[in-house]
């Protein structure tokens, strides 16, 4: 992500896809790059970094208490369990804790990881996001975009709150007629969006989405912005 950063400040637009490891035939077997990861985390956080590390395949090597209310943990963990793993890492531990790692060896690879990413909102149409569509969205996920945003077809608008993901029109308009209703109009109160970070975005996107990244703005998408050719690569790769 620095590399991406630097490039993005010198004016460059690029979409990068998420990041993967090269794996290995060794001796006949799938081999993957393993690193010794070592953190150093307050005693109230240790139980939440280390279920996540195992969740993770990472393996546990030393455990070391200071006695002064922090501990010191070394693991073995492959490369890729390491993805995304720096902002959880920030976030559990409330910016206290403090990571290091450093490339191992190469090792028979491991199962693959379990995930917990829900499904992502995607937009159906070009346009700008519009309040009212926003609003009407929000009981379905937390939104990545603004009333006033620029969207287009296949951009990734917001987090579903289901697994699956969901064609959506982020610039529907609310339908205007003659007739007055009676009472009053209803209050549009839209929730705050996610702020996307270069490094959120990168650890967010799935196989097959894309982080876009300019110098003004960054934008998630899916590789295949039209829906029907979404659906075609799905029906390929089963």
């Amino acid at each position: 992500t620095i590399l991406i950063e630097n490039m993005r400040r010198e004016g460059y637009e690029l979409a990068v896809s998420r990041p993967r490891v090269v794996y290995r035939e060794i001796d006949g077997m799938r081999c993957e790059p393993y690193e010794v990861l070592t953190v150093d985390v307050e005693d109230a956080t240790q139980g939440a970094v280390m279920e996540t590390l195992g969740r993770r395949r990472g393996e546990l090597l030393d455990m070391q208490p200071d006695g002064k209310g922090r501990v010191r943990l070394d693991y073995r963990i492959p490369a890729r369990g390491l993805i995304g793993f720096q902002g959880e890492f920030m976030t559990l531990t409330r910016g206290t804790g403090i990571m290091s790692h450093v490339f191992d060896d190469y090792a028979p690879a491991k199962p693959e990881l379990e995930t917990h990413r829900n499904g992502v909102l995607v937009s159906q149409d070009d346009g700008v996001a519009v309040a009212y569509a926003l609003w009407k969205l929000q009981e379905r996920g937390r939104m990545f975009v603004s009333p006033g945003d620029p969207v287009y077809e296949g951009m990734i608008v917001g987090v579903h709150t289901r697994d699956n993901d969901l064609v959506v029109n982020p610039i529907r308009t609310k339908q205007l007629t003659n007739i007055r209703a009676s009472g009053k109009d209803e209050a549009i109160d839209l929730t705050p969006p996610i702020a996307l970070t270069l490094e959120y975005a990168v650890e967010f996107i799935g196989d097959d989405e894309l982080a876009e990244i300019t110098p003004r703005s960054i934008r998630l998408r899916k590789r295949f912005l039209k829906e029907h050719e979404r659906k075609r690569a799905e029906r390929a790769a089963a």
